[in-house]
């Protein structure tokens, strides 16, 4: 991710680890029996996808 040949393969790279991260959440949610875990999941997601549209605006037009 750190290394990738262009901004739009660094982003890529940083989407997919915050997939792992919410699985892991996810995950996490399903052992621990807490409900609210999944809340925090949906919300990092959302984030995450807002940050990467973000991104992709930026890299297509120059805001």
């Amino acid at each position: 991710m750190v290394i990738g040949p262009s901004a739009a393969d660094r982003t890529v790279g940083l989407d997919g680890m915050t997939i792992i991260a919410i699985s892991f959440i996810a995950f996490l949610a399903v052992i621990a029996d807490r409900i609210i875990y999944i809340d925090v999941a949906l919300v990092y997601g959302l984030v995450s996808f807002l940050g990467v549209v973000a991104v992709a605006r930026y890299l297509e037009r120059g805001l």
